[in-house]
């Protein structure tokens, strides 16, 4: 007799989001050999596997105080719709991914219609970095987070939260990843006088290019004034292209801009060193095997949090290490001639370059699992599940 599909509700917002949930449901169907029926909210990768979702992920993909100061009303009703469909779906355990502003407002109200659903928040929200209130608020609707990065467990336990599990970062089962970093093991030529390959990435939004484009560029021309020799490669994404030509049109070394992904990963590998805007990239760089020096303008919105921060980095590969592996410059501290000089350090074989290129190697051996992240995320998906209908 084949047994009944397994209802799964699930809330992904994000790409990001929605690849995790695809990984899970392909997990699931692996563990259990049952179909899965899909209900509630995510993309493309959630669709292919038959979800029909309430409404497209990209609605609640921008999360954020901004985002949810402006459309406030709209936004309340989207979580009330979708508590309202799960629980009426009677799934056997609704997972939600990322997202945390309205993912978790989801699962409160889930938890209060239907205390006997599973619940499982996928990505634990950075209570370790700002508002470690949300650890214990989390307790009394979250059954289980699924934690990417490997000191989140004891974090949530430290601050009272819901009991978690690290299923490892994407990242580290990355193929690109991998070959960047087998790349960059390569031994290399950093003499002095050779041509050095420098990777500018000055972020994503167009706010951060517009704050850190201009002493990107100055720190070029201080680097050629010390007599470097450079190859500039720049990685953007589409939608800052333009913001990035207009910038760089005045500087005396023109940087190769670089629009596809692919792209970008052959930069990764062939670059010497890398300046950067303080970010997720940061953790792609260091699994790659990229040292570099990070670097932040903080808007208005940022500045007025900054006083409720509390974790003593803001780059994940230092948090991750427990030590500070790459130089990080915020605001008036972002000095053309001071970064310049850090890269300049990295340029060669300095023992400064090894102590990045040693703690990226401890960064790696602390994110390894011993299987894929999804395998193990399904694993406490259906543990949960039997532990609720245990009661």
């Amino acid at each position: 007799m084949t047994a009944a599909p397994l209802k799964i509700a699930i809330v992904a917002g994000e790409e990001s989001g929605d690849l995790l949930g695809a990984d899970i449901i392909h997990a699931l169907r692996k563990a259990t050999g049952r179909e899965i029926e899909l209900v509630g909210i995510g993309g493309r990768h959630l669709q292919a596997l038959g979800l029909t979702p309430l409404f497209d992920g990209s609605d609640i993909a921008l999360m954020g105080v901004t985002a949810i100061l402006r459309d406030l009303p709209r936004l309340y009703k989207r979580i009330g719709q979708t508590a309202q469909m799960i629980v009426a779906e009677k799934p056997d355990c609704l997972i939600t991914i990322d997202s945390p502003d309205f993912a978790l407002r989801v699962t409160k109200k889930v938890r209060a219609a239907d205390p006997a659903i599973p619940i499982v928040h996928y990505v634990c929200p950075s209570v370790w970095a700002w508002r470690p209130g949300r650890a214990r608020a989390m307790r009394p609707h979250v059954d289980h987070v699924l934690c990417i990065l490997p000191f989140e467990t004891a974090e949530l336990e430290r601050l009272g939260g819901p009991p978690g599990t690290y299923v490892g970062h994407r990242l580290t089962q990355d193929p690109n990843v991998q070959a960047t970093a087998s790349a960059q093991a390569h031994p290399r030529d950093l003499s002095d006088g050779r041509e050095k390959t420098l990777l500018l990435l000055p972020g994503s939004r167009r706010g951060e290019v517009k704050g850190l484009i201009e002493p990107f560029g100055q720190t070029v021309s201080a680097l050629r004034a010390r007599g470097h020799k450079l190859r500039i490669l720049l990685p953007t994404v589409p939608h800052a292209a333009d913001m990035v030509k207009a910038a760089v049109a005045g500087w005396e070394q023109q940087p190769e801009i670089i629009l596809d992904p692919a792209g970008k990963w052959r930069a990764f590998a062939e670059a010497d060193a890398a300046l950067i805007a303080s970010g997720t990239v940061s953790l792609e760089l260091a699994l790659s095997g990229v040292p570099m020096v990070s670097s932040y303008k903080l808007d208005a919105i940022a500045r007025l949090i900054l006083s409720m921060v509390t974790v003593w980095s803001a780059l994940l590969p230092n948090l991750i290490a427990d030590r500070p592996i790459v130089p990080e410059f915020y605001d008036k501290y972002v000095r053309p001639q001071n970064l310049a000089r850090h890269i300049e350090a990295l340029f060669s074989d300095t023992a400064f370059r090894t102590w990045q290129k040693d703690g990226f190697a401890e960064v790696a051996k602390r994110m390894a699992t011993e299987r894929p992240s999804g395998d193990i995320a399904a694993d406490v998906v259906l543990a949960e599940i039997a532990r609720k209908k245990a009661k």
